[in-house]
């Protein structure tokens, strides 16, 4: 049988999971062709990788600036875009249009204007685009969507949804390239695409309007000032006053950040480890949202990233009762360490609540793998030629993932203008 073909853009800290699952899972039916990325330093991890932990061949890399010669020579049949948001909509419309389709990682862009360039071109295309929404496929999140298809608390009236980044997890992003907002779209887009999927996902709607508040009260340097910070650095890397500081990261002796990033840092330019109390960080902190949806439900959603511990609350308040859902996850820094412990939960429960009724916990489901055991059953959805039948139809296309970044860029919005946003007036379909 001839197996499908795959190149992948972008070998950063989020690129091993895919190459990785196609190297070890999926040499039956797939074959990873090349690589492609700014930097040939971490190309050459990603190919050492393949070869020392993988068992499988190198494979050729190319330039950023060779991405339409790659696809020329290799021929993928899909391209697997793992890059900086705010370059996803130029991989993922450039691939289609050379003949190709397109897995990509959240969010599948960051502003409406290229989201609609997306929808254009996968009109003119045809092609089709898979969004690695690993979320879905966790088992306990699965067991959501289950209880409410099965109208365990009848029509779903509204949904409070908390989420809380700790201390590890979430100041990593101030480190980070999404500090910038106008690469990341801020965690309303970046982070939350995932909390918005899984309340389309759960609800089986679309939203339809979004009010939102969002500041930076931790982060950044004037609000370490306010709380008496006087020590303040550029990067943890060579820093005397870095030494000692819990917010900081040591790239030096972590072998895969070392590799990935250190050093990447002449040929790349970009530097991982910036301090989390800068005065250019332009994304928020702390962020709460408001969402009416198009069959009638409200979500009242925050999101925080500075907070003691790792994980999330939801409230689903139906016509027969109530699902209180609560997790504790374990923290990561991307790249920090095993791939396998991102997002993993630690501690889960969900509880039924009839209106007239004894409240009850579900027995729900634990699997290995990261995000809560989402990972292998969405790489198994995406590579295997012939997927077991989903009956929850977790597969997310571009449709779903425009969905869930409208939310975020909505409530980015509003928190700009002080006015709710009608999405509908954002693109046109």
């Amino acid at each position: 049988m001839n197996k499908k073909k795959y190149a992948q853009v972008g070998t950063g800290g989020r690129a091993r999971m895919f190459y990785e699952a196609i190297a070890k899972r999926y040499t039956a039916t797939s074959e990873l062709v090349s690589f492609c990325d700014m930097s040939q330093v971490r190309m050459d991890v990603a190919n050492r990788i393949l070869v020392d932990d993988c068992n499988y061949h190198c494979v050729p890399t190319y330039k950023s600036s060779e991405f339409e010669k790659m696809i020329s020579i290799e021929k993928p049949d899909v391209v697997i875009v793992t890059t900086i948001d705010r370059t996803h909509e130029e991989y993922i419309i450039k691939a289609m249009e050379l003949g190709c389709d397109v897995i990509t990682e959240k969010p599948i862009t960051t502003d409406e204007v290229k989201a609609q360039a997306i929808i254009d071109a996968q009109k003119r295309t045809n092609r089709s685009i898979r969004v690695a929404f690993n979320y879905r496929y966790a088992p306990h999140h699965t067991k959501i969507k289950e209880l409410l298809q099965s109208r365990v608390i009848g029509d779903v009236f509204s949904v409070h949804f908390e989420w809380l980044l700790n201390t590890e997890h979430g100041a990593d992003y101030y480190r980070r390239w999404h500090r910038n907002k106008i690469n990341s779209g801020g965690l309303l887009v970046h982070k939350a695409t995932h909390h918005f999927d899984l309340v389309n996902f759960w609800l089986d709607t679309q939203p339809k309007t979004v009010f939102a508040f969002g500041s930076l009260n931790f982060y950044g340097q004037a609000a370490a000032q306010k709380r008496g910070v006087e020590k303040f650095y550029y990067r943890c890397h060579g820093s005397e006053a870095a030494k000692g500081d819990p917010f900081a990261i040591d790239m030096e002796h972590n072998p895969t950040l070392k590799a990935l990033y250190l050093d990447a840092e002449e040929e790349s330019g970009y530097i991982r480890d910036r301090s989390v109390f800068s005065d250019d960080i332009s994304i928020e902190d702390t962020m709460s949202v408001l969402v009416k949806y198009k069959n009638g439900a409200q979500l009242s959603y925050s999101l925080n990233s500075y907070l003691p511990w790792e994980g999330f609350n939801v409230a689903f308040n139906g016509s027969k009762g109530r699902i209180e859902y609560t997790a504790l996850e374990r923290p990561y820094i991307n790249a920090g360490g095993k791939q396998s412990e991102e997002g993993a939960a630690v501690y889960h429960k969900i509880r039924v609540c009839p209106l007239f009724g004894t409240p009850y916990e579900v027995e729900i489901e634990t699997k290995e793998g990261g995000h809560g055991g989402g990972d292998p059953t969405m790489l198994d959805d995406i590579f295997l030629e012939h997927p077991p039948y989903d009956p929850c139809h977790r597969a997310s296309d571009h449709t779903d993932g425009i969905l869930s970044i409208l939310t975020g860029i909505s409530a980015n919005k509003s928190i700009a203008s002080g006015l709710p946003v009608d999405i509908d007036s954002l693109l046109h379909w």
